[in-house]
């Protein structure tokens, strides 16, 4: 820790609920181990963690323990996504077709089957803002509600991509296959930020790991982040829920995932990361864009992301589809690359509305809280992330502690 709790308005008490509420979790065999830290003020106010990063090794989980973050990926693809804007090389209502001309005409699923689709013209571009909000009309394979769900999954791309293809060869096949429906028209959990990342690349004329290494992690001292490791001891080991019980079983084909360079830079779900390294990225963003005197971006620009982009300001439950995502519809909008709590007796919720967030598949999270002063983040190693209610919880916990 780096301070004293109760100078930063923490009951320390209160925290300790924190720990034993999901240490219970690991001895119930239910997660292998986790860490979750509390900051407020940009200081660390509490540090939990219990079990172990390999179960079968007995090794237990450490402070600068590596984690598959996946998805928590998305947002510093947007980020960098981002510093392209400010500098004025693309808009937000820019059509991506200009850089990716792969989708100078997409079209729009309106019936038929996976195999044999009927389609029309999509009536607006793919712009920017649709990648980052979740609102172009891609989609994942691994949703199965949609039969363009189901052509992804033909494709090979469901819970990876095929191998062989690097980041450039998926976006060609994602732009062959039809949009679940008109760019704008609603929100849909997608690899657009996979192809996002793509567009950062075009932009950058480099590959996506050497633009993050450059504009993100390198300039915030992020140095155990990034597609995989070769620090395989202190990458923590991957687990499924085992059908009826929940008890956990090690994954090994998935565990594979960030021990050797990927062929697809995957900026929706590719990096491997520490508490510290990204706690240095929350802390970024809580600061408006600037960190130990090194800005990424612009305070407005870190506003305009964390405000929601819904039209009328709606939440996910009214805009989305009732499908996956890495948190609740209720009360949520989203902004560009994290969710926005909009309403928080409508989410249930002690958060604090303007609090923004995302997590992973393998039930990590964070949040950064800009009225409060306050970011959260929890590391575990369990898929998927819809197994057990950690997100709500930790929530719960950590403001149920905050006195001021």
């Amino acid at each position: 820790m780096d301070v004293d709790p109760a100078e930063v308005g923490f009951d320390e008490e209160r925290l300790r609920r924190i720990d034993r509420r999901f240490a219970r979790y690991v001895e119930d065999g239910l997660l292998p181990g986790y860490l979750a830290v509390v900051s407020r003020h940009g200081r660390i106010a509490h540090v939990a963690s219990h079990g172990n990063r390999d179960v079968e090794a007995g090794a237990p989980v450490e402070p600068d323990t590596i984690w598959r973050i996946f998805s928590m990926t998305k947002p510093i693809t947007s980020v960098a996504a981002m510093t392209f804007v400010e500098e004025g090389l693309i808009d937000l209502t820019d059509p991506i077709s200009r850089w990716l001309p792969e989708f100078a005409a997409p079209r729009v699923y309106t019936k038929g089957s996976a195999q044999a689709p009927v389609t029309v013209p999509a009536t607006e571009p793919i712009r920017l803002w649709h990648l980052l909000s979740h609102t172009s009309g891609l989609t994942y394979g691994f949703h199965h509600t949609h039969p363009v769900d189901a052509a992804y999954r033909a494709a090979g791309h469901e819970w990876g991509t095929p191998p062989g293809l690097d980041l450039a060869a998926c976006t060609r096949a994602w732009a062959e296959l039809p949009l679940v429906f008109q760019p704008g028209s609603e929100w849909n959990y997608s690899v657009a930020t996979d192809v996002l990342g793509r567009l950062v690349e075009v932009l950058a004329g480099k590959p996506l790991d050497e633009v993050f290494a450059e504009r993100i992690l390198g300039p915030l001292g992020m140095v155990d982040t990034g597609f995989w490791t070769d620090d395989t001891d202190r990458l923590a080991a991957l687990y499924l829920p085992t059908p009826g019980t929940r008890k956990i079983v090690r994954n090994e084909a998935f565990g594979a995932l960030g021990t050797a360079a990927p062929d697809c830079f995957s900026g929706g779900g590719g990096l491997v990361s520490t508490a510290a390294d990204y706690h240095r990225f929350t802390q970024m963003l809580l600061r408006g864009g600037e960190l130990d005197g090194v800005r990424i971006l612009g305070p407005r620009t870190v506003a305009l992301m964390a405000s929601n982009h819904l039209p009328g300001r709606v939440d996910l439950e009214a805009y989305g589809r009732p499908l996956f995502a890495e948190m609740p519809f209720d009360g949520y909008g989203f902004g560009l690359g994290f969710s926005v709590l909009e309403d928080q007796v409508k989410a249930k919720t002690l958060a604090t509305p303007g609090e923004y967030a995302w997590g992973g598949a393998a039930s990590t999270a964070f949040w950064v809280d800009p009225a409060k002063g306050l970011t959260a983040a929890f590391y575990t190693q369990l898929l998927p992330s819809s197994t057990h209610p950690i997100r709500q919880q930790l929530r719960q916990l950590v403001y149920q502690a905050l006195l001021d």
